[in-house]
């Protein structure tokens, strides 16, 4: 087994995190598709987080975070900073525990994210939604300034022990489902999913690869790891919002240098094609950062012949209207 004692988490965190998210999350289906085999020559196996609450898996980092919290820390509540997904995952948690929230998120954020992070606060006293330029303004320094001076506990969107914690679940619950595997795909926006997924891999299926997609236009974390250092780029310019990230976090990248093996890319063109190919073939609707790892796959960027694979489909939360538009080709 991978030595993981210096690193942020163990499988021990893992496992304390799906005790409490036991009867709370979703256990979210495995699902499988002969095209899909005969597409990347593998037995593919996709764990479909769009189908957990709220839409995606940051649910479970989340709930997992908040539920550790003090009573202080409750009755003063939460503030995060997220592109939607993460926003409604702590909206939501909080609203499940009984503790106000407040949301930093982009002025441009996919307005069906914004309308569901609103929903889920809706009739909890002191939760709001803050609005910012992602391009311009520092998501991070807002949500610290605001924390500091409300009293409230930031916990952020991805670096976190306790985030990538919750989130290792999901790739623990996947290989308990279908056995072992050898390879993982999973998207990489800052880390946190792909960090707790892999040491929940690499505890249950000892051998296994891990490899990360990134989005073409937001390859920060491919960049870090061939200069061995964490990289910070612009905020990238792509579809797949929720990877929108300008660097990998603190926690979560010992954790990718440790136990992934590479971090890939694909463009966004690909990612409408897999996005196509779960509406069409499989009748699911997967927003653009959830297609990352069907789409490295399909395309041939991950040679996966002959292999057991697992791919995590992180999320479903798109704006239907975008949705439509992106598969008709406008």
């Amino acid at each position: 087994m991978t030595d993981t004692t210096d690193l942020a988490i163990q499988p021990a965190d893992i496992d304390a995190a799906a005790a409490r998210l036991a009867g709370v999350a979703h256990r979210t289906p495995v699902l499988t598709s002969r095209q899909a085999d005969e597409r990347s020559g593998a037995k593919v196996f996709f764990k479909c987080e769009n189908f957990q609450r709220m839409g995606a898996f940051k649910f479970r980092g989340a709930y997992n975070a908040l539920a550790q919290f003090t009573p202080a820390q409750r009755a003063a509540g939460v503030i995060a900073f997220s592109s939607g997904n993460h926003a409604q995952a702590i909206a939501l948690a909080a609203r499940l525990l009984g503790m106000p929230s407040v949301i930093v998120m982009p002025q441009d954020a996919p307005p069906a994210k914004l309308a569901a992070t609103r929903g889920y606060q809706h009739g909890q006293r002191g939760s709001e939604v803050i609005l910012y330029d992602r391009y311009r303004e520092d998501r991070e320094a807002i949500g610290r300034r605001l924390a500091a001076e409300r009293g409230m506990t930031l916990i952020p969107p991805f670096d976190h022990p306790h985030v990538m914690a919750g989130q290792g679940t999901a790739a623990a619950e996947l290989i308990d489902e279908v056995g072992p595997l050898d390879l993982l795909v999973v998207c990489v926006g800052g880390g946190g999913l792909i960090s707790g997924s892999a040491v929940a891999a690499h505890a249950r299926s000892p051998g296994i690869e891990v490899i990360g997609v990134e989005p073409e236009a937001g390859n920060d974390t491919q960049l870090s790891l061939a200069a061995g250092h964490i990289v910070t780029i612009d905020t990238p310019r792509t579809i797949a919002d929720g990877a929108q990230t300008q660097a990998s976090g603190k926690l979560t990248f010992p954790v990718i240098q440790r136990l992934v093996s590479r971090v890939v890319t694909v463009s966004d063109a690909q990612l409408v094609s897999a996005m196509r190919f779960f509406a069409e073939r499989m009748k699911m609707v997967v927003e653009p950062t959830g297609c990352l790892g069907a789409a490295a796959l399909f395309e041939g960027v991950i040679d996966a012949r002959a292999r057991r694979v697992g791919v995590i489909i992180s999320g479903g939360n798109v704006d239907l209207a975008r949705y439509g538009a992106l598969l008709a080709g406008s």
